[in-house]
């Protein structure tokens, strides 16, 4: 499998991140609206062109990245598991929150990739024991900081395969 440019050199928690669509100014409104204006609706269609561009993981069960509580009292919902779920329903696979976050962390947006992966290490923790293969559910994969963190966390929790599906990625 081939690298992007990101990823190449980096030792990565992951074996593979895939995405249904590219993250552009379309995509970032509607992403804004699902996550920041509580268009939960968006949930449902974001699934279905994952399930439409993402072959089906084969993992045993789903998990997402774990909500920053403040967040989600202020959007009053949790786009990644909402997206983690209705994987769920259309893949026939198990969804679990497999992990817990450690501690807060501030918003990512205009931070450089050294300073992302700063900002997550060491940001989540197992909440439970982990399958072997986990698909880790996210809405948009901007640097893999992110999703290199909860994999990591994934992996420490028993995981041995971890792969990462995104509603939207940003290309570079």
């Amino acid at each position: 499998m081939r690298r992007c440019r990101e990823c190449s050199g980096r030792r990565l928690a992951f074996a593979s991140a895939r995405a249904a669509v590219e993250y552009d100014e379309r995509v970032r409104r509607l992403v804004a609206g699902w996550k920041e204006r509580g268009l939960r609706r968006l949930s449902a269609q974001a699934a279905d062109l994952v399930t439409a561009g993402v072959e089906r993981p084969r993992v045993a069960t789903l998990t997402f990245v774990p909500p920053d509580r403040e967040r989600v009292l202020e959007r009053g919902h949790h786009p990644a598991e909402r997206l983690a779920r209705e994987l769920g329903e259309r893949w026939e696979l198990p969804v679990a929150p497999l992990l817990g976050r450690t501690r807060a962390v501030p918003h990512q947006r205009g931070l450089s990739l050294a300073n992302r992966r700063r900002n997550v290490a060491g940001a989540f923790r197992p909440a439970v024991k982990s399958p072997a293969r986990v698909a880790l559910v996210d809405d948009v994969y901007t640097s893999g900081a992110t999703a290199n963190a909860a994999a990591s966390a994934l992996r420490k929790g028993g995981a041995r395969r971890v792969e990462v599906v995104t509603f939207a990625r940003v290309v570079r």
